[in-house]
């Protein structure tokens, strides 16, 4: 593990984001979803470097051991530090994995810095295009409801985070999807951040309007999502993404909840490494290049 400083922000403060990686090969970077940290992705990084994957997470900030800042936690910072993690590794032809609002700093990275350094991208579980109920996003969810949950976390983030769990991974009366000790870890990453950040990034992830950049993408992208998606609902998120990118993979794991890097790890591991290790050959012909 290393620490690489953002600057990102405009503060002129770096934050130093804690950095992991295992394996060697083809370079791929895991973007964590929120409230947890790269961690999370423990069954994808004990799999793919076995297929030739080098596994790179990070540790958004205020969450892990990364630095905790009081500000920082728009997309335009946050895509920032993506950058600056992109650029300490020296990275070129990574894929990055998004999961849930990972996605957004994925396409917020390639809409501002594009995609020099990126061969292709993953939407898992992704809170894109746009979250919030608008008069112009009349599929989206009510700010109240956004609301609600910064005060539930303000007045017992414990408590909330517990709960919130249980829908993550799918948790009922008559289905319990994983065990109580595995929700315990999840709770226990989720703690590791602080209430600010957790807070702030629901302000973030709820609010912030992907729509007008999603097109903007020129690589290849693989979206996953659960069809039993009660987190970020399907027909909110990447069923409206996958009709903005016709062009991308679009799979919908039947029966899944929104933690499905957990409950569905070896379908999404072997979706992984398929999509990561296929070699992109680009056809020119006189009126556009098709990517296969």
């Amino acid at each position: 593990m290393r620490f690489i400083e953002s600057k990102a922000g405009g503060t002129g403060e770096p934050v130093k984001i804690l950095v992991h990686e295992v394996g060697q090969g083809k370079p791929a970077l895991f973007v964590s979803g929120w409230p947890l940290s790269h961690e999370m992705w423990e069954y994808q990084f004990n799999v793919l470097p076995k297929h030739g994957i080098r596994c790179i997470g990070y540790d958004r900030r205020g969450f892990g051991r990364s630095d905790k800042p009081w500000n920082g936690y728009d997309y335009d910072t946050l895509a920032g530090d993506l950058k600056a993690v992109i650029d300490g590794l020296d990275l070129n032809d990574v894929v990055l994995v998004g999961f849930s609002m990972g996605g957004g700093e994925v396409v917020r990275y390639l809409s501002r810095y594009g995609s020099g350094k990126v061969s292709k991208a993953v939407l898992i579980s992704s809170v894109l295009p746009y979250m919030l109920l608008t008069d112009d996003n009349p599929e989206g969810l009510p700010q109240d409801m956004f609301d609600g949950f910064v005060k539930d976390i303000e007045n017992d983030r414990p408590k909330f985070l517990s709960h919130f769990a249980r829908d993550f991974y799918g948790n009922g009366f008559l289905n319990n999807a994983v065990s109580d000790e595995l929700l315990q870890w999840h709770s226990m990453l989720a703690l590791q951040g602080s209430g600010r950040a957790t807070t702030q990034c629901i302000r973030s992830f709820s609010a912030t309007d992907f729509r007008n950049e999603i097109s903007l993408l020129d690589i290849p992208v693989l979206i996953i999502h659960g069809e039993d998606d009660k987190t970020v609902p399907l027909k909110v998120s990447s069923e409206r993404t996958s009709e903005m990118l016709p062009g991308a993979e679009y799979i919908v794991y039947e029966s899944a909840p929104h933690g499905l890097f957990v409950t569905h790890k070896e379908r999404l591991n072997q979706n992984l490494i398929q999509f990561i290790n296929q070699e992109v050959v680009t056809i020119s012909n006189p009126y556009t290049d098709i990517v296969t």
